[in-house]
This record gives structure tokens, C-alpha cells and sequence, in this order.
């Protein structure tokens, strides 16, 4: 991602203070059940690499992908296809098993739809 390089680094806080972040794990919590800060502990790993690679924060990833419009949350379609290249892109580099690859991106994936944002899974890995 070529913008990214002339910025400076993106600054995370700890995951769990962005907003967009605990509307995922609640999204999570709610489907599933369970405890989803906890019962994976490579799903916050997996999104802050991602995170660090696109250089944004959780939260603004959110509002590059969706808006408010008439009342209403709506998807950034630029924005979404823009994240959907940069997922299948980043799975398709990821070390590991087709499983694995899968999994990092379906992990960044969940963190999108739980935000409103649809997508489908990428490419077979």
C-alpha cells in the first residue's frame, strides 16, 4: 500500500479502547456466545498485525468503509472494495497453511461485518 509509506506509523491504543472494536466483540459475544476477548488469543494479535500493515486504526478503518446517511449507516462501497483487495492481498501473503491464511483473513473480515460493513470471504488460500 504505497499511501501508507509516506505516512507515519499508525499509534494503536489497546484494541479494546477503540469503539468499533467492543461493537465487534459484543457482535461476537452475541452470535456465538462465549467469551470472544479470550477464547481465541491470536484474534487480537491477527488484527493488530493487519491493522499495522494498512496503517489505521480500528476505528478508522470503520469510517473509511461505512457513513451516515439519512439517520442511517451505510456502506463506503470504495472503501469496502478497497478493504476487500487489501484482505484477499494480505491473505495471499501470510506465512502458513490455506487454514491459517483463512483464518487471518476471515479474523479482519468478522471485525468488518460486525461493523456493518459486508463482505465475502477471499480467495481459496
Amino acid at each position: 500500500m504505497s499511501e501508507a509509506s509516506t505516512e507515519q506509523p499508525v499509534e494503536l491504543k489497546p484494541l479494546l479502547e477503540y469503539a468499533s472494536v467492543q461493537v465487534w466483540m459484543e457482535g461476537l459475544r452475541s452470535h456465538w456466545g462465549g467469551d470472544p476477548e479470550h477464547d481465541d488469543p491470536q484474534r487480537f494479535v491477527i488484527f493488530e498485525t493487519f491493522c499495522r500493515r494498512v496503517n489505521r486504526d480500528p476505528d478508522q478503518i470503520v469510517k473509511e468503509t461505512t457513513m451516515i446517511k439519512d439517520g442511517q449507516k451505510r456502506i463506503r462501497i470504495k472503501g469496502r472494495n478497497r478493504y476487500a483487495a487489501l484482505i484477499d492481498e494480505w491473505q495471499q501473503e501470510i506465512e502458513g497453511s490455506r487454514f491459517e491464511r483463512a483464518k487471518w483473513a476471515n479474523t479482519v473480515r468478522s471485525f468488518l461485518i460486525h461493523n456493518g460493513v459486508l463482505l465475502q470471504s477471499g480467495l481459496p488460500g
